[in-house]
């Protein structure tokens, strides 16, 4: 059965927004098997419009990363894993903002990292994005400087309600997802999140046209987003940390500072995934992926660090007990997208 339980569409207004991971009410229940089409809008709530929106004059903080959702999944208890699959993200706009901000980013001074040098000013560059080419292009400020980029849309943040009553804000990666910034999480892989309340509680937002590793001023090419995704449950297994699995890879997120720890914690978790679904012992785990692991840096910038591990699939024995779910998700994904092509080709006739 290649086809979702039902689809739904949600695209909230400036009034639905939630800026926070747990604390706030659902706005509606979906079942595992549900497609979903959402409109994401980006980090600054669509008002960096132009070089003259400074992020200080146009935002409120700490009213940034406005999400879409909370989504209550019918049957999802603590102790389950949430599988969210990415089946496209598309760019709604055909422009992206980005900015440098006072005390925020990896290469100037900031409230924990206190030094006596002034902030850095604040800039706005606005992104041209063109859908038909796949590009967007960075025009410089201070020189006559013009380059076109690939797009590669991701979601920044992506995230379920957390553990023990705690509410969270949308700008802080936790156990509980969040704002990640992982270039990882795009279109094609399946996120698992390890449910902590009943119904989950998921939201996402903070679409990224593209970023680099480390998102190193804090801020990518911020966009709103037309995002498809297909959601299920894995019951009676727990996910510690965000997971990700694409068709090639398993990757393991972690987030904390400093940003060994969070390192520690992916490459950990990345360890014992492995042992419990591939047929290694831990040590023997150990050792395989201190020779093959990938470990890109997803962001430097956020209240805490996000690391990645991540390792080919081909490159350890078995298959993992998401893979299943992986390649379920995808099928639904792929024929949805197929069905979409065969209605615009019927328009076109």
């Amino acid at each position: 059965m290649n086809r979702p339980a039902e689809i739904f569409r949600y695209h909230p207004g400036p009034e639905d927004f939630v800026w926070t991971f747990g604390g706030a009410a659902a706005k509606a229940t979906v079942r595992p098997g549900t497609l979903l089409e959402l409109f994401t809008e980006d980090c600054f709530g669509g008002v960096v419009r132009s070089k003259d929106d400074l992020v200080s004059l146009v935002c409120n903080f700490p009213f940034l990363n406005p999400q879409t959702g909370p989504f209550h999944v019918e049957g999802a208890e603590p102790g389950d894993t949430l599988a969210i699959h990415f089946v496209s993200i598309e760019p709604a706009r055909d422009w992206g903002a980005s900015t440098t901000v006072p005390l925020f980013g990896a290469l100037t001074s900031t409230v924990h990292t206190a030094t006596l040098q002034p902030p850095l000013p604040e800039r706005v560059w606005i992104w041209a994005l063109d859908l038909d080419t796949r590009t967007c292009t960075f025009t410089a400020h201070d020189s006559a400087h013009r380059v076109e980029l690939p797009i590669d849309p991701m979601h920044g943040t992506v995230g379920v309600a957390p553990a023990n009553l705690e509410v969270r804000s949308a700008l802080v990666p936790d156990a509980h997802g969040g704002n990640l910034d992982s270039p990882e999480m795009r279109a094609g892989v399946t996120c698992f999140l390890g449910v902590s309340v009943e119904g989950a509680l998921f939201s996402l937002g903070d679409g990224h046209a593209r970023q680099g590793e480390g998102e190193t001023c804090g801020v990518a090419v911020e966009t709103a987003m037309n995002t498809v995704i297909v959601i299920d449950l894995i019951k009676g297994r727990s996910a510690p940390w965000p997971r990700i699995e694409s068709d090639t890879h398993l990757m393991s997120l972690g987030s904390a500072r400093p940003l060994e720890d969070a390192f520690r914690i992916a490459q950990l978790d990345l360890l014992r995934w492995v042992a419990q679904d591939c047929g290694l012992s831990e040590l023997d785990a150990y050792q395989l992926l201190s020779q093959v692991v990938e470990s890109p840096i997803a962001n430097v910038c956020d209240t805490n660090y996000t690391s990645v591990a991540k390792v080919r699939k081909s490159w350890v024995p078995g298959r993992s007990a998401t893979t299943e779910t992986h390649e379920r998700l995808k099928a639904i994904g792929a024929a949805y997208l197929a069905d979409l092509a065969a209605a615009a080709g019927k328009e076109t006739e």
